[in-house]
């Protein structure tokens, strides 16, 4: 083993080491060294887990140590793409060019990489054009993070000038980045054009995946029915196609066809079925799949517990919480956000309210879920107060936040309050929709304010929809105002042609009213 010496005034990239001669040992990739093994298993360990800053951390203990071990450098520089921290990785970019190693193929690949992956082109592509010899590893890693960042034109580009030769891998990124893209058409060329030696099942994945994801089921359902084999990704992919189409029957149709089924096969479907409103077989599926000896994850649960906050069903959602506490579950954000919205739309504020105040980081959903849970069960004030916090700590709303505060408002009678929501919708630079001036109409015709909710209808920017007028019939009969039911009624006959729904729920409505007027011969 070799010890090397870095110049006197280099500035160590961790932070709070002072500037000063750091012995680096240099271990050889045979992993001579024992003190490398014991390293690289923890931090492989941490990139395993999902825990990219962890890594980070660990290698900031090595650097302390004065240990500066070459095997390790490519899974740092993975640790930062992981983590977005395109700093830490410039700074060991640094160390690398002073320390005499960063023309090394796998460490300057990594380092390639790692700059694709936060963003920056421009240095991957210095990195790439600068490698004293590059294998079809670098190449790929260029060409897909050209295709990540959105510049199909210069990952082409760069395809066709391949020096060595491709791999399945190349192929698959160009299928794959093309797809993604949008452009189903050029994927579908590269797929065609797959040597038959390199076409594997994921290069076949891969293009059904975006034929699906493109809502080209057909397409992608005849590839499927003659791709050689099949692996659990493809099922999933087909599944999760059909329910985003919302064939409900056939995505279980296909479900039903695997033959060995795993939890991404059971994800596919519970989440499918929670997604499309059938949360009652979400929640069978779900026993089912416990039945046969399946363990949820993160994904499952999330999935259970929406289909329970849509449906109400608050026994099966704390028995899911039961679950997660007893199984000692890796909770993240999104089963936060899921346990909270369940809660919160059964009904059960008091829980809702105890996991969001325990809740570190307050994404703007799970401030929604709060004001929408206290807006639903009546407790308009608690949703304006909720409101005021999310301003004071300038957490951002955005338009279902304001949905539910004009609900909130209209249900509650703050007629001041509502109209003051709604004109800062505008200050939050968002634009409000036909749901939001419902809300608006509704809060004015609640409040007898008839005429001026008769003139927004008219003046809005989005065409009224039968929702809209309903709504303002329904506030016209509760007042038993008839000068503005005939109005309305003159304004509906007008546009009816032009009407979305077609049904005539509006003149049933308009019977009411005229019969709660004792005009009967109008009813």
């Amino acid at each position: 083993m070799r010890t090397t010496k870095l110049p006197q005034n280099s500035q160590h990239f961790i932070n709070g080491l002072p500037r000063q001669r750091i012995e680096i040992k240099a271990v050889a990739k045979n992993n001579s060294n024992p003190i490398q093994p014991r390293w690289s298993y923890l931090i492989r360990n941490q990139l395993s887990q999902g825990n990219p800053k962890r890594v980070l951390s660990l290698y900031t203990q090595i650097r302390q140590k004065g240990l500066y071990i070459l095997g390790l450098v490519p899974l740092i520089f993975k640790a930062c793409a992981s983590a977005s921290t395109q700093t830490y990785g410039k700074s060991l970019h640094a160390e690398s060019i002073k320390s005499g190693v960063a023309i090394d193929l796998h460490i300057s690949s990594s380092l390639q990489n790692m700059y694709s992956k936060c963003g920056n082109l421009v240095d991957s592509r210095k990195v790439f054009d600068e490698m004293p010899e590059r294998n079809v590893v670098s190449w790929n890693a260029m060409i897909a993070g050209y295709l990540k960042n959105g510049d199909r034109e210069s990952a082409l580009d760069l395809f066709e000038k391949m020096s060595i030769r491709r791999n399945s891998v190349t192929w698959i990124e160009m299928i794959d980045g093309f797809a993604e893209s949008g452009d189903i058409i050029k994927a579908g060329h590269f797929f065609d054009k797959v040597p038959l030696e390199l076409r594997n099942v994921v290069t076949w994945t891969v293009m059904i995946d975006g034929y699906s994801a493109n809502g080209d089921l057909e397409a992608a359902r005849e590839l499927f029915e003659i791709m050689p084999e099949r692996n659990f990704f493809v099922w999933s992919s087909m599944i999760s196609g059909y329910f985003k189409k919302g064939d409900v029957k056939e995505a279980r149709n296909i479900f039903d066809r695997i033959p060995a089924r795993i939890l991404v096969n059971w994800n596919a479907l519970i989440s499918g079925y929670a997604q499309n409103g059938f949360c009652a077989e979400a929640l069978e599926m779900f026993r089912k799949m416990q039945s046969e000896g399946f363990e949820p994850d993160e994904v499952t649960i999330t999935s259970v517990l929406s289909a329970c906050a849509q449906i109400g069903e608050l026994h099966v959602g704390k028995e899911v919480h039961s679950l997660i506490k007893g199984k000692g579950m890796k909770v993240n954000q999104f089963v936060l956000n899921a346990l909270l919205d369940m809660y919160a739309k059964c009904g059960d504020l008091a829980n809702a309210r105890l996991i969001f105040e325990g809740l570190s980081h307050k994404t703007t959903a799970c401030w929604n879920s709060m004001i929408s849970g206290f807006a639903i069960n009546g407790q308009s004030e608690e949703a304006l107060e909720f409101f005021r916090r999310m301003e004071e700590l300038n957490d951002l709303p955005d338009e279902i936040t304001f949905l539910s505060l004009l609900s909130a408002c209209a249900h509650g009678g703050f007629l001041d309050e509502g109209l003051d929501i709604f004109s800062k919708m505008e200050t939050y630079g968002l634009v409000a929709n036909i749901k939001h001036y419902g809300c608006l109409v509704d809060l004015l015709g609640r409040a007898g304010r008839l005429k001026e909710a008769f003139d927004l209808v008219k003046s809005m920017p989005i065409k009224p929809n039968d929702v809209v007028w309903g709504t303002l019939l329904g506030a016209c009969r509760v007042h038993l105002d008839m000068n503005m039911v005939e109005q309305v009624t003159l304004e509906i006959g007008r546009v009816d042609h032009d009407m979305d729904s077609g049904d005539n729920s509006h003149y049933v409505l308009l019977s009411n009213i005229y019969a709660a007027s004792e005009k009967w011969e109008k009813a």
